[in-house]
């Protein structure tokens, strides 16, 4: 965990950023009911926990210039916390969070009646229902729909401001993504080691997770994928019920959280240990688009042009193995390579996996900057629908590494884990 300094210092660099007589609202993630009575594993909104490293669902935070920071938290609870865990309550929220003030959850609808009536702003993340809710509730309880119809207008999405903050890691949230890289690595590694033909896809995501929790990490990042065969056609395929078989590939896409910080790393292998020659030519492009996206994630080059790069190498490809038709410059025109490959090249990754942080400015690609951290994940995905020669239908590849973008150059954050041919047969061979 971050120091109490860490999180007082974003607090006060987003409360710089906010005019003056505005409150910013923040709600944390609330338990969802998975069924009946049993909950879904709780994970914190991302936006919450960047600004307070607290755990505990149901909290909102309260923040604004010139305003003590306030925090809104479950009360202490003796018989229920006996059923459902300790919490901390609001007499611990400064010494514990580095927070001004805590109050009992039941004290925000009271609190926020005077605090409205003094501000002119109101901020909040647009896309979070739950502080949508809270302003909306606290607008409607004051009365404010008649006699302050400017407040309802003059609403601002703080995510303008923390999605910028997120974008840009600081050095120890790089340190604390390598380890994610990491401990994600180790997980794809063991996979390699472990697999054989007759698996399940389901067993061998066991396997990857295990690893995941042996190595520290109390999460995945987000729902493990493994696809064999055909199968690793699907982009998001979750299923996980076929065996996998001799002679197939199987992708595997899978990564850990440390600390709400997301891995994400994609391996494709053979089955049985050994590419065949169709898939190794298709295999042997894909590592070659994706090691020339990598060359182009360079601070101030255009965040497009790593996806452009990698297109390009895959056309060229698809045309040298007559998958489709060229010549070249034609083939990226009319999109020829859009049946094979549909999916942009990279993604921002942090506390989300898809991470915030916007891709165009005023019309135009932002600019790589020191800081960034971006998935590069090239793939192929030749289904046995497909109109491509026969001998490649049914393989499907990606290959996924997270990448820091440095004054340096681009740091592969999850470089661990194999991805040249040689390397994989080796390891799985023993």
């Amino acid at each position: 965990m971050f120091s109490l300094h860490v999180y007082q210092e974003r607090r006060q660099r987003l409360k710089a950023l906010m005019p003056e007589k505005s409150l910013a609202i923040v709600a944390a993630a609330a338990e969802v009911i998975r069924n009946r009575d049993a909950e879904y594993p709780f994970r914190q909104s991302s936006d919450f926990w960047y600004l307070t490293g607290f755990t505990e669902p149901d909290a909102v935070l309260v923040i604004g210039p010139g305003q003590p920071d306030r925090l809104f938290v479950r009360p202490k609870h003796p018989e229920q916390e006996v059923w459902t865990g300790r919490r901390m309550g609001p007499d611990h929220v400064k010494p514990r969070l580095g927070i001004d003030q805590g109050y009992p959850l039941e004290a925000l609808d009271t609190e926020l009646k005077t605090l409205l009536a003094e501000i002119a702003w109101v901020e909040y993340p647009f896309g979070c229902q739950k502080s949508t809710a809270i302003v909306d509730q606290a607008i409607k309880a004051k009365g404010l729909r008649s006699r302050r119809s400017d407040l309802l207008s003059h609403r601002a999405d703080l995510s303008r401001h923390l999605s910028q903050a997120r974008l840009i890691k600081s050095r120890q949230e790089i340190d604390i993504m390598k380890e994610a890289g990491r401990i994600s690595a180790q997980g794809h590694i063991a996979a390699m080691q472990a697999c054989e033909p007759g698996m399940t896809e389901d067993q061998l995501a066991s396997v990857v997770e295990h690893q995941f929790r042996m190595d520290g990490s109390p999460s995945i990042a987000y729902q493990t994928i493994v696809g064999g065969g055909d199968n690793a056609c699907i982009l998001h395929y979750i299923d996980r019920t076929d065996r996998l078989r001799s002679g197939d590939l199987v992708l595997i896409d899978a990564g850990c959280e440390v600390l709400g910080y997301a891995g994400d790393i994609t391996r494709t292998f053979p089955v049985n240990g050994s590419f065949t020659n169709a898939q190794a030519e298709l295999y042997d492009l894909v590592l070659s688009a994706q090691s020339e996206a990598i060359a182009q994630m360079v601070v101030g080059k255009s965040i497009k042009l790593f996806h452009e790069t990698a297109v390009r190498r895959l056309t060229e490809g698809l045309i040298e193995l007559n998958i489709i038709e060229g010549p070249l410059e034609l083939a990226l025109e009319d999109k020829r390579y859009l049946p094979y490959y549909m999916h942009g090249t990279g993604h921002f990754l942090g506390l989300d996996v898809h991470d915030v942080g916007a891709y165009e400015h005023e019309g135009q690609p932002v600019e790589l900057a020191e800081g960034m951290v971006i998935t590069c994940e090239p793939g192929l995905y030749i289904s046995q629908s497909s109109d491509a020669p026969a001998r490649y239908r049914g393989i499907g590849i990606r290959i996924e590494d997270d990448v820091c973008i440095t004054g340096r150059g681009p740091e592969v954050l999850t470089a661990k884990v194999p991805k040249e041919r040689a390397e994989i047969e080796a390891l799985m061979r023993g």
